[in-house]
């Protein structure tokens, strides 16, 4: 397991920040006159606190899992309190492998031993070559070996920028259709093809001309007919629009979507849906973009969430888990797309060495070791248990996922029904669940409309028993809830 910092070893005190003096406070790490070193509660309120004090109140994360980490080694993290915690949330996906997984460590120490440049542009590097030879022989279907890869901003959402603007130079055309619960990202393009409404009320996300269909979603059927029947109409009803020329949708230049929605809730896309939407789009010459920023790299059970189908898209974004746990975003995409001028979209970190190392070491390993298969596996074990869990307690809606991309809708049995008798949402609860998930020593997240579904996305290399303890956590959790409130019951 890593070392601490010293100043941590030593008395538990936080670092001094260079330079910053708050009226009224001691100096940052040191000692309050007439009383004890910080260390403990004590280190994690104080760094908490300042971390308040200084940082946009748009912070997420930081308000809901208030743990200051110091340590981590694979599925636990350590906070400066002392205490450890199960990690289900892994970086919302990044880590694969895990925390300070020792094949990445030793990967990056050996670059920067090596004395090789940290950041190049997208000039070529030995690194970044050996990347992407390990990432082009592990795409899906036909891009396997032969794609262009186009490597953006360090982040999923300038990937989906970068797709949005290929599409569209590659076709003439602006249109794109999205569907209803994605997530995308959160700059302009990807806003705009995105659900949320916090997301698509940002100014200017409408610049994007973005058509929205129902995605299908089994346990709450956009169409009010029935689970069944969810996916055929959502294909119909794309074929429609892009057929008929009275729809008033002009032919676009990509259909956008992912194979297993993240934030969304985890809603998977049926694989019959799926193959309907490549058909469509193959046929009338729009471009498939699909997004596996979240599900890729072994995720949910396949290398790529699209090969279950057997679907290969036009253009694939990838980011998260494809850098190892460092910031790295790429497209990967047919050939014949590649139409646009040099410098149509750039970025001032595409060459990040130390991610192109941690990246590869990560996709070999994640194959090697068949971790997609473990995922898979593990993952269905993890939802028998929830189920197991949720039986006799109705506020469990549902228990939904795939691979270890897990999600249970919590829901208030006594509120008033849809159309088709599915209770509404109860994000009060999913929000205590959370909070007491955190007193368990459990980090999750929440997702879905009005963050109402608890979301595990645990490292592949979660052990059987941390699995179980993954389930025992939730389950006494739950106990914490109900007996706090009743609401679990």
């Amino acid at each position: 397991m890593p070392t601490p910092p010293a100043e941590l070893r030593e008395t538990g005190a936080p670092a001094p920040v260079p330079g910053e003096s708050v009226p009224g406070e001691p100096a940052p790490g040191a000692p309050v006159p007439g009383g004890p070193a910080p260390c403990g509660e004590a280190l994690r309120d104080r760094l908490l606190a300042r971390q308040a004090r200084r940082e946009s109140s748009a912070r997420t994360y930081a308000r809901t899992l208030p743990v200051v980490p110091v340590r981590a080694e694979g599925a636990v993290v350590t906070g400066a309190d002392g205490r450890s915690y199960l990690d289900c949330l892994s970086g919302a996906g990044t880590l694969a492998l895990g925390h300070n997984h020792p094949r990445v460590v030793a990967a990056l120490r050996e670059v920067i031993d090596s004395g090789a440049p940290l950041h190049t542009l997208d000039m070529i590097t030995p690194e970044k070559d050996a990347f992407t030879g390990e990432l082009l022989g592990r795409l899906p279907g036909t891009l396997r070996d032969d794609a262009r890869l186009h490597f953006c901003g360090p982040a999923g959402t300038d990937a989906v920028e970068a797709a949005l603007k290929l599409a569209q130079d590659a076709t003439g055309r602006r249109g794109v259709v999205a569907f209803t619960g994605a997530y995308h990202g959160m700059t302009l393009g990807a806003s705009a093809v995105s659900g949320p409404r916090r997301m698509r009320d940002t100014p200017g996300a409408d610049a994007v001309p973005v058509t929205r269909l129902p995605y299908p979603y089994d346990y709450r059927c956009p169409f009010g007919v029935g689970s069944r029947q969810s996916a055929r109409l959502s294909a119909a009803l794309l074929e429609s629009l892009i057929t008929d020329p009275g729809s008033g949708v002009a032919p676009p230049a990509a259909v956008i979507l992912e194979v297993v929605q993240g934030e969304g809730g985890v809603v998977e896309g049926p694989d019959a849906w799926l193959r309907e939407v490549r058909r469509i789009t193959a046929e009338h010459g729009i471009v498939l973009i699909v997004d596996e920023v979240q599900t890729g790299v072994g995720r949910t059970g396949r290398f790529w969430a699209c090969e279950r189908a057997g679907v290969t898209p036009d253009v694939l974004v990838a980011s998260k888990a494809v850098g190892g746990g460092l910031p790295l975003a790429l497209i990967a995409y047919r050939p014949a797309l590649d139409t646009w001028r040099p410098g149509r979209h750039t970025g001032t970190f595409r060459g990040n060495t130390l991610a192109m190392a941690a990246g590869r070491v990560t996709l070999r390993t994640v194959a090697e070791e068949q971790l997609a298969l473990r995922a898979e596996a593990l993952g269905e074990r993890i939802r028998a248990g929830l189920r197991r869990i949720g039986a006799g307690r109705p506020s469990f809606g549902d228990v939904r996922g795939r691979g270890l991309m897990i999600g249970v809708e919590l829901v208030d049995p006594d509120g008033p029904p849809d159309r088709l008798g599915t209770p509404p949402g109860d994000p009060a609860l999913a929000a205590a669940l959370r909070a007491a998930c955190l007193e368990e020593g459990l980090m999750l997240e929440l997702g879905g409309r009005d963050d109402t579904v608890l979301r595990l996305l645990p490292p592949l290399v979660l052990t059987d028993d941390q699995a179980d303890s993954v389930l025992e956590r939730i389950e006494a959790a739950l106990r914490r809830t109900e007996t706090a409130g009743g609401t679990a019951a």
